[in-house]
């Protein structure tokens, strides 16, 4: 299937590895001229790099810290004045630290919603300008299945991620006219660095070893097996596609299955 986005222009951030590396390799192999960020700029570069030579598309790196507004702006403007302005955008960043109610001081509130509430909005007000323009945008992020299912010890990012979604289908019925669409990602538990993490933080806790957690975790999958970032990329890429024009304001859960309700 041709999903007619070759040559247009993604910015894909937090995109050196995990889920969106996934989106920006898949974007690129669909002919995307991609942009990606990361904390680390030698890390983007060398992603960018590795991207590009896998797939024969321009693929470019920045620094860009999602936590701060300044590293946003200066993103933004790095990537129109080397590729454009963006018709795609894939708003992604690490989540918080894992915490309870109990464990989670006032002050890590504000951190948790900035990263992972506040850069999404950065980003999208950053870009909607061209995109209205051209009158043609993909908007992507990448929640959590938390937005629907609260996932235990993960306080912050649970907060954050459903103010986000909260925001995203409000935003996607003002753009729809403008031939912009909105649309989330809800993944459940992939092959990711961040689920190594949280897999060590539990092991600790219930003295095990990460491994141990990983494979329980796999075990209460339906599917009995993790999520890989490359399919996920590919959910990215439809949706970022024409053949998805009419999707729009959407949570979409990519999970083997394990959310356990029905909407």
């Amino acid at each position: 299937m041709d999903f007619k986005i070759k040559d247009k222009i993604a910015l894909v951030t937090a995109a050196t590895r995990g889920l969106g590396r996934g989106c920006a390799e898949q974007l690129a192999a669909e002919g995307c001229k991609v942009a990606i960020c990361s904390r680390n700029e030698a890390d983007a570069k060398k992603a960018a790099q590795e991207i590009s030579k896998a797939t024969r598309a321009k693929v470019s790196g920045f620094r860009a810290d999602m936590s701060k507004p300044e590293d946003i702006a200066n993103l933004i403007k790095a990537v129109q004045s080397d590729l454009g302005d963006p018709d795609i955008l894939v708003a992604n960043a690490g989540g918080p630290a894992p915490g309870t109610f109990a464990t989670t001081p006032l002050e890590e509130y504000e951190k948790g919603i900035n990263l992972n509430l506040m850069s999404a909005v950065r980003l999208i007000h950053g870009l909607v300008p061209a995109m209205k323009q051209k009158q043609w945008g993909r908007i992507i992020a990448i929640t959590s299945i938390s937005v629907k299912q609260p996932i235990a010890n993960l306080l912050l990012s649970n907060t954050a991620r459903a103010g986000l979604t909260g925001f995203l289908k409000t935003v996607s019925t003002e753009l729809a006219p403008e031939g912009i669409t909105v649309n989330a990602i809800l993944p459940g538990i992939h092959k990711t660095g961040r689920v190594d993490q949280l897999a060590g933080h539990q092991a600790k806790q219930e003295n095990k070893t990460p491994e141990q957690i990983l494979q329980e975790m796999a075990n209460e999958i339906p599917s009995k097996t993790m999520g890989d970032p490359s399919d996920f990329g590919a959910m990215a890429a439809f949706l970022a596609s024409d053949h998805a024009k009419y999707i729009t304001g959407q949570s979409i859960l990519l999970d083997g299955g394990n959310f356990s309700g029905l909407l």
